[in-house]
């Protein structure tokens, strides 16, 4: 048996994590290797399984693990770090606040100091940093009467519509509620429409920057008029939201052209031209 970590691997893009870059990688083909090297990638070790000799310390407490994971890495190259480890709660609120939406990073992890690593158990917690905010509905998935997730866009600083990430299923009432609410897309309306919906339909599989859905995604098309309220983690890469987001209701008060500007380099959205 040879030594055994666990850990995750980056890809850091402009001091910010880019999963999409990562992602990239599995689909590079023949620029893998430029695409290795302009942006390379960093493994982040989160815990020691087994040491260099092979002895499996699944059993010793996690403070003992860190400090032989600490020793290992004493003349590791930058590319291989140790996740930070903290037990100042006021450190940890500073992550969350300011280090977490500054670098793109989800959350923070707990675990107790004195727990053992158990295959197959969860023996952590994951507290993710939450902003609520606002996006423009392009689309739902089902029907327009009864839509089952949504999909959401802003504005780009040219005034166009850019599709930004799709919603967890809505709930019945939520369903009720927004379907009420929605039109279908007039195409024929779309030359002299206020706001010009330039999505393709079906969307194509590579926007939504996920490795489990390999197909394009059907979906109606509806007039982008309506406003949502979401709850969205801090993964936010290439003009879109990493996971899911959560709807949370309709702003029937809130106008299409409040919504806040989708900031980035146009022309860089991933899996846009």
């Amino acid at each position: 048996m040879q030594l055994q970590i666990n850990g995750e691997l980056i890809v850091w893009e402009r001091g910010r994590t880019n999963f999409a870059l990562l992602q990239r990688r599995v689909t590079a083909g023949r620029a893998l290797l430029r695409l290795a090297h302009d942006y390379p990638a960093h493994y982040v070790l989160f815990d020691l399984l087994a040491d260099t000799g092979g002895e499996v310390v699944l059993g010793l407490p996690l403070s003992e693990r860190r400090a032989r994971l600490e020793r290992l890495l004493v003349d590791a190259p930058t590319q291989l770090t140790l996740t930070p480890q903290t037990t100042d709660m006021q450190q940890v609120s500073d992550w969350l606040v300011d280090w977490t939406v500054a670098a793109g990073i989800e959350g923070v992890v707990t675990k107790r100091l004195d727990s053992r690593y158990t295959p197959g158990r969860r023996g952590w917690w994951k507290f993710r940093t939450r902003l609520v905010t606002e996006a423009i509905v392009g689309g739902v998935t089902g029907s327009i009467r009864n839509p089952l997730t949504v999909l959401l866009g802003r504005f780009d600083r040219r005034g166009r519509l850019r599709y930004t990430g799709r919603t967890h299923p809505l709930t019945d009432a939520q369903q009720e509620q927004l379907g009420a609410m929605l039109f279908p897309l007039n195409p024929l309306q779309q030359r002299t429409a206020t706001v010009v919906h330039p999505w393709p339909e079906p969307l194509p599989a590579a926007w939504s920057g996920q490795l489990e859905r390999s197909e394009p995604l059907r979906y109606v098309q509806v007039e982008p008029l309506v406003v949502a309220e979401i709850d969205a983690d801090v993964a936010f890469e290439h003009g879109r939201w990493r996971h899911r987001v959560r709807y949370a209701r309709a702003r029937q008060d809130v106008s299409v052209f409040d919504v806040p500007l989708l900031l980035g380099e146009e022309g860089s959205y991933f899996g846009e031209p």
